[in-house]
């Protein structure tokens, strides 16, 4: 298989650069006049860019976003899930509207008749019985967390080495070299070592899990059923029955974190998999880009709960906020999954990510390329390895920053957006195949004049 001329790969970045650069002098002098900004940016994972600076937005419609350049991209990053359904669904926007104009409220403490619609249909969708929402998936993993530590008294939390669940403290936890837990590498002031709340076992590994359950004191292993933050690691066959019934052996319970993996369709991979756990975690596509969180409890495990008279569930017992569950988010939930993140939609986005993979992947092959790309639903992402990694470890060693960087600007450059974080390619309802063929068209081109072609 051919391999990349780094010197070649660095004239090419440098080149495209220096482009981006030059075609973008608004988000430049913008960018440098943000000295309030720790980092220059409103978050400082928004310094996840592959040129200079971030490009700045202007507006954003469907599956297309605009700079101040005055710059139009395709967009296949979406928010990194966060706008799945699309910027500014029509739907979306109106239940948002009529909530801020008509109602107002939106923010009272006060349930809306929404709320119950909307935990009526995720629990259609994701099987699970009872639902309290948050404003981030982030919130909901540490309140399940905290839920699971409480209810079973036990301490620790497994999780798969380079998961992805937000900041919660508990996940940054990797399998070292001596297959031991340790930290990740990175973690900022982590209030307690991580090995003293957490354990880590690779993806696909089930000795390795059951070496982690083994101890006797895990509350529950929280995962995604898919990595997804580092490539997107499938589960081979019989892996997610096997994790289950590891839980229920070593009297753990098993929470599923569907935040990505909701692409694998209506709902996510709970469904797809037929998958059986105490409770899910899911965010930001939900809510069609307002900020929301939720998570999930099996009727069981939402009685038991309730039956703690010794836990505050109510006032500071920690799971909870003032903004949690707020009227404008509901609303938005609502709008999103009655009327645009559909089963038909899903379908529909699932097809044109398998034109895209296709896609793809004849581009790999006639190149003679090293590289491999996976297919989650309706979201793709390669990874600079062949065969694709089977773990999160075997995943992070197959990153490769500069070519990664290399081939995000040639796209930027032409009108391709993809995630900044990793090579995912998303599809939204609105995504066409022609949309797709541009893609094609441009990668295809990087990777002529990468290889020489």
């Amino acid at each position: 298989m051919i391999s990349i001329d780094r010197t070649r790969l660095a004239e090419l970045t440098e080149r495209e650069s220096a482009a981006f650069i030059a075609a973008r002098p608004k988000s430049k002098a913008a960018y440098e006049r943000a000295e309030h900004l720790f980092g220059r940016v409103p978050m400082t994972w928004m310094n996840k860019k592959s040129g200079a600076f971030p490009i700045y937005l202007d507006r954003a419609q469907g599956n297309r976003v605009w700079d101040i350049d005055g710059h139009e991209y395709i967009d296949f990053a979406l928010g990194d899930t966060g706008s799945m359904a699309g910027h500014s669904h029509p739907a979306v926007v109106e239940a948002v509207q009529r909530r801020i104009g008509e109602l107002g409220g939106l923010t009272t403490m006060l349930p809306t008749e929404d709320a119950e619609w909307v935990g009526a249909e995720l629990s259609r969708r994701f099987k699970m019985d009872r639902w309290s929402f948050s404003l981030t998936a982030t919130d909901a993993n540490r309140w399940a967390i905290r839920l699971v530590r409480a209810i079973t008294g036990k301490s620790k939390i497994v999780f798969h080495s380079y998961c992805y669940h937000g900041s919660v403290d508990e996940s940054l936890v990797v399998v070292g070299p001596d297959g031991e837990s340790m930290p990740r590498p990175g973690n900022v002031g982590a209030p307690v070592p991580v090995t003293e709340t957490s354990r880590a076992a690779e993806y696909n590994d089930l000795p390795g899990l059951e070496r982690a359950l083994a101890h006797g004191d895990v509350a529950a292993v929280l995962i995604e059923p898919a990595l997804t933050n580092i490539g997107i690691v499938l589960p081979e066959p019989g892996y997610l029955e096997g994790v289950r019934e590891l839980t229920r052996k070593y009297d753990a319970l098993l929470i599923i974190d569907e935040t990505h993996t909701f692409s694998a369709g209506p709902g996510g991979m709970t469904t797809a998999y037929d998958i059986e756990p105490d409770l899910v975690v899911i965010g930001k596509a939900i809510g069609g880009g307002i900020p929301t969180g939720a998570y999930g409890l099996s009727a069981e495990f939402a009685e038991r709960a309730l039956a703690r008279t010794d836990l505050d569930l109510v006032d500071m017992g920690g799971v909870g906020g003032t903004l949690a569950g707020n009227p404008l988010s509901v609303a938005a939930m609502r709008a999103t999954l009655e009327q645009v993140l559909t089963d038909e939609a899903f379908a529909t986005m699932i097809d044109t990510a398998t034109y895209f993979t296709d896609g793809v992947n004849a581009l790999f092959d006639r190149y003679d390329l090293p590289w491999a790309i996976n297919q989650l639903g309706a979201r793709a992402e390669y990874r600079f390895a062949r065969p694709y990694p089977k773990n999160g470890t075997e995943a992070a060693a197959a990153a490769d920053a500069e070519l990664e960087d290399f081939l995000h600007l040639y796209l930027a450059n032409r009108g391709i957006m993809l995630t900044p974080f990793h090579n995912m390619a998303l599809m939204a309802p609105m995504t066409t195949r022609a949309d797709v063929d541009a893609h094609h068209t441009v990668f295809e081109a990087a990777i002529k004049e990468l290889v020489g072609a």
